[in-house]
């Protein structure tokens, strides 16, 4: 069985709602962090939403993209272009399939 814990907070005149320290240090809550928010009937739950780390994702691209350069060359723009057009047959082909 899951031990919930609870506490009583206020609303503040511009809506703001403190969380408790306690509950900010277990989920890891830092300044910026997203919550989502949801309404069911007069229940508020608000959940904590873990975004990707754009600017890392791309720089991990970049380098997976810069090894196959390495290995492979640079595409010419008419390659580019040839794989653009088969991915989009590709894509036609399992849509009327399905």
């Amino acid at each position: 069985m899951r031990r919930c814990n609870s506490a009583v907070t206020v609303v503040s005149d511009k809506g703001q709602v403190v969380i408790p320290s306690y509950l900010r240090r277990k989920l890891d809550l830092k300044p910026r962090s997203k919550l989502l928010v949801y309404s069911v009937e007069d229940i508020i739950i608000l959940k904590k939403l873990t975004l990707p780390d754009m600017k890392k994702e791309m720089q991990q691209l970049w380098k997976e993209i810069n090894k196959k350069i390495a290995k492979y060359g640079e595409m010419t723009e008419g390659e580019i272009q040839s794989v653009i057009e088969e991915t989009r047959i590709q894509r036609r082909k399992r849509s009327k399939g399905a």
